[in-house]
């Protein structure tokens, strides 16, 4: 993609948000046709893999690629500079980079060189930590991490990946992004040992754990760990029937500045929310979350639907919060 298409695409993408009322401005992943393309090509690539490898075997990602690793991770050129510098020329309003986590790129690796994980995690962190220090230069208002396998384990070494990951940034606000599914539409579901590894199995007939966590017990507090300003996830869409996990903020209260951001768009559907539906999911988490510390965003990304309905969504949420906020000032002003 050359720069006058990049800046022409990510401008087309932030008129969208502002025109929806957004109050930060997101770079939009613009430099993939998919999510796969982006980690593979804009990723991968940068840090010196070789692209060819397997799709990944899991149900839930299994358009995504493993690519190979023959030599020492480093930086090959920019990753996501070139989209902060577009953004920001596309917008006056806060603005957000996001980025695909280190433990999601450490673990989709066929690794020929290093010899164990955590040194191949650590190169991973140090190389994109390169990048992260350049857009946090620019005076991009937020920078997110989307790790996206946090929710089935933690690598040993994940919390410190992500530190060194983040190490050093100055300016920007740090987010760690967790979802649970999405690609394709897929709402991800926990292991069992129904199966051997490498059996075929008659999915019809594996065991429901019933002992599997929460969603939100599953990152927290765990993630409290990790370099952040923002903890986001995906809470009150397709996750509206686990609610309860809620509860697990009244256990593990937020740290000290850190905030909360929860996803009430539900993106693997294509029926858009009401903006009653959205003021819901918001009062139901000001139960247990602090105004002044919530924010709201979709649960994931939006790439995988129809433009018209990502725009739609986007405004159904700002309506909703808009509802909300109303009901707050008069109980103030009452």
């Amino acid at each position: 993609m050359n720069r006058e298409a990049l800046e022409d695409a990510i401008g087309a993408v932030a008129l969208d948000q502002e025109i929806a009322g957004l109050d930060i401005i997101a770079d939009g992943r613009v430099h993939g046709d998919n999510y796969a393309d982006a980690a593979v090509y804009y990723y991968l690539r940068r840090l010196g893999y070789d692209l060819k490898g397997g799709h990944l075997g899991f149900p839930i990602y299994s358009r995504l690629h493993a690519g190979t690793l023959e030599q020492a991770v480093r930086r090959h050129g920019a990753i996501m500079v070139e989209q902060a510098k577009a953004l920001r020329r596309a917008t006056k309003k806060p603005t957000k980079i996001q980025y695909t986590g280190v433990q999601v790129l450490a673990q989709c690796t066929n690794d020929l060189h290093y010899s164990n994980s955590r040194d191949r995690a650590l190169a991973i962190a140090k190389a994109i930590n390169q990048d992260v220090l350049e857009v946090d230069a620019l005076g991009i208002d937020f920078i997110q991490f989307d790790e996206f396998t946090w929710p089935y384990f933690y690598e040993d070494w994940a919390i410190e990946a992500f530190n060194t990951m983040v190490e050093g940034v100055k300016n920007a606000k740090v987010i760690v992004h967790v979802c649970w599914g999405n690609w394709g539409g897929t709402p991800a579901y926990y292991p069992d040992e129904t199966a051997k590894a490498g059996e075929v199995f008659d999915l019809t007939k594996r065991k429901l754990d019933a002992a599997a966590p929460s969603a939100t017990r599953s990152i927290v507090p765990k993630a409290y760990g990790a370099h952040i300003n923002v903890l986001n996830l995906e809470t009150c869409g397709r996750r509206s029937d686990d609610l309860s996990g809620l509860d697990t903020f009244k256990e593990f209260p937020l740290p000290d500045g850190v905030d909360f951001w929860a996803g009430v768009i539900d993106v693997k559907s294509t029926i858009t929310e009401t903006a009653e539906q959205v003021a819901d999911r918001i009062r139901k988490l000001l139960r247990v979350i602090p105004a002044e510390r919530l924010g709201v965003t979709t649960d994931c990304g939006l790439i995988l639907l129809q433009r018209y309905i990502a725009k739609d969504k986007l405004h159904a949420m700002v309506e909703g919060a808009k509802l909300v906020r109303d009901e707050i000032r008069n109980r103030k002003a009452a």
